[in-house]
C-alpha cells in the first residue's frame, strides 16, 4: 500500500448512554445486566460529601450487589494518587466491575484502577510514550460505568485517562479503546451543587472538546492505516460533526445561565448534554493544540489556586488551562479550515458583533465568554510569564498524539507564538 494514499475509513465508538433526572438510581439494575456481584465505587471526598456516592452505592446493594468505596480520589489526578486507588482495589479486592460517580478525576482514576487489576505491569508502563511505556492492555478490562458529576470532561464516553506525572512535572495520559466506560449514567441532578467557578472551567472544557474535534484534521487527510493500526482519534469526521455542532449551540446559552445561576434546573441539564454530546464527538476526532498546550499549563503551576476548588494546593484546572490559549490557537489554526472556525463562532454566539478579519471571530467570541464567566485573562493571571514559554513549549511537544490531530502542523516556533499571545488575553 502507497504510504501516499490517504485514508477513507473513520471509526466511531461509544459507552451506552443513560441520560436523565433519576438516571443513576438505576445502576444496581444495570449491573445486574453485566453479571456484577461485587462492585468498586470511585469517588472523591468533595463529591461523597453530598452523598450521592453512598446513595448509590445503597441502590446498587439493593439488587444484591457487594460495594465497596474508595473515595480518596485527587481533585486533577497524579500518578501518586492513582497509585493509591490501584492499591486500594488490588487489597480490597477482586471486583467484577467499577462505577465512578464524580468529575473526569474520578472516572481517570475508576480507568486506571481497572487496567491494573485487570493487566499485569504497574501505572507508568501504560502512559502514553515518550512520558510512559506507552503498552498496550492484554486483556480485557472490567464493566465500569461512569456517572459524572460534573459538566466538562467528557471521561465518561472516552478511551482516555489523564494524570499529572509528578516527577516530571508533566501532565499526561493512557489511552486505548478498552479504557472507555462501559456505560455512561447522566443524571443532571449529581450537577447542581458544582460551585461557578468549577462550572465556568469544565464549561470550557465541554466548548474546546467541541471545537476542537470540530476543527481537527478531516480523517480523509490522513495516510491510510492498516486495521491493526486505528486509533481512537481518527480526526474530524461526519458523526463526530453532528454532536460537536449540537454541543456548541446549547453552550451558547446554557453556560453562561450555569454559571450565573448554579440551581438553574433547565442551565444544568442542558450543559450536562452539551457534555455528553461533545464527549460523543472528541472521543473520536480528538482534540489538538489548546489541549496539548494545557497539560504544561497545569503540570507546571506553581501558586495559583482557582476559586471554588477544594484545598490549599496550587492548580489550574484541566479546562481552564484548556480555554486559555484557546483564542491564539484557534486563531492559528484559522487558514486550515476558515469555514469550520466561522461555524464554531457563529454556532455559539450568532448575534455577536464581529470583528473585520475572519480570523478573529472565534477568537474573539471565546474572549467575550471567558471574560463573562470568569475566566482569568491568559497564562499571566495564573502564574506564568514569557519567561516560562519555553518550558511550556516542551511540554506541548511532548503531547505528540493530540498534536497530530490539529488541522495545521505547530511547530515549537508556532506554539511559542501561541503561548506567548496568551499570556494576556484582553
Amino acid at each position: 500500500m502507497a504510504a501516499t494514499e490517504h485514508e477513507t475509513v473513520f471509526t466511531y465508538g461509544a459507552p451506552a448512554l443513560k441520560y436523565g433526572t433519576g438516571a443513576s438510581d438505576e445502576i444496581g439494575y444495570d449491573l445486574t445486566q453485566y453479571g456484577a456481584h461485587r462492585v468498586l465505587v470511585v469517588t472523591d471526598p468533595q463529591v461523597a460529601a453530598t452523598g450521592w456516592p453512598r446513595r448509590i452505592a445503597d441502590g446498587i446493594a439493593g439488587y444484591g450487589i457487594e460495594t465497596e468505596i474508595f473515595d480518596g480520589v485527587h481533585v486533577e489526578p497524579t500518578d501518586v494518587s492513582m497509585q493509591k486507588a490501584v492499591d486500594f482495589a488490588r487489597g480490597t479486592g477482586p471486583y467484577d466491575a467499577f462505577v465512578a460517580v464524580g468529575g473526569g478525576s474520578a472516572i481517570d482514576t475508576a480507568k486506571a484502577a481497572n487496567l491494573l487489576t485487570s493487566n499485569d505491569g504497574e501505572l507508568m508502563d501504560y502512559v502514553n510514550a515518550p512520558v510512559g511505556g506507552g503498552r498496550a492492555p492484554d486483556r480485557p478490562l472490567k464493566p465500569l460505568v461512569a456517572v459524572p458529576t460534573t459538566t466538562g470532561t467528557g471521561s465518561e464516553s472516552t478511551t482516555v485517562c489523564v494524570l499529572d506525572v509528578l516527577s516530571l512535572r508533566v501532565k499526561s495520559g493512557i489511552s486505548h479503546l478498552r479504557l472507555r466506560p462501559t456505560l455512561a449514567v447522566v443524571d443532571p441532578r449529581l450537577t447542581v451543587s458544582q460551585p461557578a467557578g468549577v462550572t465556568a472551567a469544565s464549561g470550557m472544557d465541554i466548548l474546546c472538546h467541541a471545537a476542537e474535534s470540530y476543527t481537527a484534521k478531516p480523517y480523509t487527510e490522513f495516510e491510510r492505516k492498516r486495521p491493526e493500526q486505528r486509533v481512537p482519534y481518527c480526526g474530524s469526521n461526519p458523526l463526530a460533526d453532528m454532536f460537536a455542532e449540537q454541543s456548541l449551540r446549547l453552550l451558547s446559552w446554557a453556560l453562561p445561565a450555569a454559571v450565573r445561576d448554579g440551581s438553574d434546573l433547565k442551565a444544568r441539564e442542558a450543559m450536562a448534554l452539551a457534555a455528553t454530546f461533545a464527549g460523543l464527538g472528541f472521543g473520536n476526532a480528538g482534540v489538538h493544540i489548546p489541549h496539548a498546550n494545557a497539560y504544561p499549563i497545569a503540570g507546571q503551576v506553581r501558586d495559583f489556586h482557582p476559586e471554588g476548588y477544594p484545598g490549599e494546593e496550587p492548580m489550574v484546572p484541566h479546562g481552564m488551562a484548556v480555554s486559555l490559549t484557546a483564542p491564539a490557537a484557534f486563531r492559528f489554526t484559522f487558514d486550515a479550515a476558515p469555514d469550520r472556525h466561522l461555524r464554531v463562532a457563529r454556532l455559539l454566539a450568532p448575534d455577536f458583533e464581529w470583528p473585520g478579519d475572519f480570523a478573529d471571530h472565534l477568537p474573539a467570541v471565546l474572549i467575550d465568554l471567558m471574560r463573562r464567566i470568569g475566566i482569568p485573562d491568559g497564562i499571566g493571571a495564573v502564574g506564568y510569564s514569557e519567561s516560562d514559554v519555553d518550558s511550556l513549549v516542551e511540554g506541548t511537544l511532548k503531547q505528540q498524539r493530540l498534536l497530530a490531530t490539529a488541522p495545521r502542523e505547530a511547530s515549537a516556533d508556532d506554539l511559542s507564538d501561541i503561548l506567548r499571545e496568551s499570556v494576556s488575553l484582553w
